[in-house]
C-alpha cells in the first residue's frame, strides 16, 4: 500500500515540475513580440516607403497632365524608390519621347523606364 502512494507522490511531483515548464515557456513566449518590436518598426518603414512611392507617382502624373503635348488618358505612372515606370498608350511616338523627358524633370525621380506604345487612332 505504502509503495502506491509513493508512486502517486512521484507521479504528482512530475506533473508539478513538468506544469513549471510549460509556464516558462508561456513566459518565453510572451517575450516573443518584444523580439518582434523590429519587424514593426520595418512594417512601418514599408508603410512610409509605399505613401511615397504613391505620391511620386501622383506628382509625375500631374505633371504629365499639365504638359499639353502629351494625352495622358491611357498613361499608367509607377514608382518605386524613385524609380518611374510609364506604362500604356499614347497616339503619337513625339508623346513617348516628351513623356520620358518630363518625368525625368521631376524632383525625386531617379530613373524613368518608358514601356508605352503608340496605339491606332481607331480605338
Amino acid at each position: 500500500m505504502k509503495a502506491i502512494q509513493t508512486f502517486k507522490l512521484a507521479a504528482a511531483t512530475a506533473l508539478i515540475a513538468a506544469s513549471l515548464q510549460v509556464y516558462a515557456q508561456d513566459d518565453a513566449a510572451s517575450a516573443a513580440p518584444a523580439a518582434s518590436a523590429p519587424a514593426a518598426a520595418s512594417q512601418h518603414e514599408s508603410k512610409q516607403a509605399k505613401a511615397a512611392n504613391r505620391a511620386l507617382s501622383r506628382k509625375v502624373r500631374s505633371v504629365l497632365a499639365k504638359d499639353k503635348h502629351i494625352d495622358v488618358a491611357k498613361i499608367t505612372v509607377r514608382a518605386r524608390d524613385g524609380a518611374v515606370v510609364l506604362q500604356g498608350t499614347v497616339p503619337e511616338q513625339s508623346q513617348i519621347d516628351r513623356a520620358t523627358e518630363v518625368a525625368r524633370s521631376v524632383q525625386g525621380v531617379t530613373s524613368v523606364r518608358n514601356a508605352l506604345t503608340i496605339r491606332s487612332n481607331e480605338s
